[in-house]
């Protein structure tokens, strides 16, 4: 018998680092659809069918859970009619417009930041 161990990290053995502030963002992001679904009164079970995505899959992303893509999150805010919200993340990036203004004004006044 021949065993082989590989260290190659694929995509499915892959977790992001989530820093206990950004997780409780991702806890209250998923606090909200469950609350989206419930005031729409929206099973995990229809939600499920609606998807395609498991009920377990339904269930984490109702607590938050970081291992769950990005895009099940969206399919999820897509039966909800909540998917334009999606779009309107990072739309008013007042630090980057800042950081801009600043980079303008240096360069008309010949200062370098």
């Amino acid at each position: 018998m021949v065993f082989i161990v590989t260290s190659d990290k694929s995509a499915k053995g892959r977790s992001a680092v989530v820093f206990p502030k950004n997780r409780r963002l991702l806890e209250q992001f998923g606090e909200n659809i469950k609350l989206a679904c419930k005031r729409r009164c929206y099973t995990q079970v229809l939600i499920s069918e609606r998807t395609g995505l498991s009920r377990l899959t339904i269930r984490k992303i109702e607590k938050g859970d970081p291992s769950v893509s990005i895009g099940h999150y969206l399919a999820v805010l897509s039966v909800l009619g909540l998917a334009e919200d999606f779009a309107r993340v990072a739309a008013d990036d007042e630090l980057g417009r800042k950081l801009q203004d600043i980079k303008l004004m240096s360069k008309k006044s010949g200062i370098q930041p």
